[in-house]
């Protein structure tokens, strides 16, 4: 009887389906994903916390800090020193602490009476120490794609050579399992490290061509500025010859 039962019990458990295996959250996905890329997966994850550092910093500082905008403010300056409050036009621009195009235009602004060269002196010196300012730290993103996708290699290569080291000292029927997983391993350094590499691009060229826009903004009121204090100038000058006349 009992060798009956055992035998029942065989065919039912060898006709059950086998056991699906449990599917992994994202949190655990990504967990081993990092376990099974190995340490330069983790060298890696300081390079993109780097990144992503310093894209939300220049984010920050250009889209809030010194983000004025120059047509009303242009403006409302051109009005104040055309109707000759000079004075006005300077404290509009010290409301704007943090702006670079602000800064610029107060340069020039406080020259206004010294005539056309030292206003465009004084304008070309703000403009070149504050050009900097917009444009800083935004090539390392650059530097720091290239140090993501190295590291990545390195990983993959140190990853495929502990894989075809392990081969040797399996037997033949494991030693496919064993390199597929061993691939699968050393891929996830490459995927990781351009992964990395595409959004410190991506970023790279959004930041550069915003604070290109804003340089070349700068530029051309502290131009307008020059040209718009030359021809107060002249127009002071014409009113005092009409009154000699």
């Amino acid at each position: 009887m009992i060798p009956m039962v055992s035998e029942l019990l065989d065919v039912v458990l060898s006709q059950a389906p086998a056991a699906t295996p449990t599917k992994l959250g994202f949190v655990d996905s990504v967990i081993k994903f990092f376990k099974d890329g190995g340490p330069f997966m983790f060298v890696n994850l300081f390079w993109l916390a780097c990144s992503l550092a310093v894209a939300l910093e220049r984010i920050v500082t250009l889209m809030f800090r010194y983000n004025l905008n120059a047509r009303p403010f242009m403006e409302q300056v051109t009005k104040l020193v055309m109707t000759g409050n000079v004075d006005r036009a300077v404290k509009l621009c010290a409301a704007a602490p943090n702006s670079p195009l602000a800064k610029v235009i107060r340069a020039g602004l406080t020259r206004a009476n010294a005539g056309e060269i030292e206003v465009a002196k004084a304008v070309e010196e703000a403009v070149v120490e504050h050009s900097p300012h917009v444009t800083a730290r935004i090539p390392w993103l650059w530097s720091l794609a290239n140090i993501a996708t190295l590291v990545g290699l390195v990983g993959t290569i140190f990853g495929l050579i502990g894989t075809f080291q392990a081969l040797g000292n399996v037997p033949a029927d494991q030693k496919q399992a064993l390199l597929s997983d061993g691939i699968s391993k050393a891929m996830n350094n490459t995927a990781f490290a351009l992964s990395i590499a595409v959004l410190c691009i991506i970023f790279h060229l959004f930041l550069t061509s915003y604070a290109k826009n804003m340089v070349e903004g700068m530029e051309l009121n502290a131009l307008k500025l020059e040209n718009l204090l030359a021809r107060r100038a002249a127009g002071h000058a014409g009113d005092e010859a009409v009154r000699a006349a």
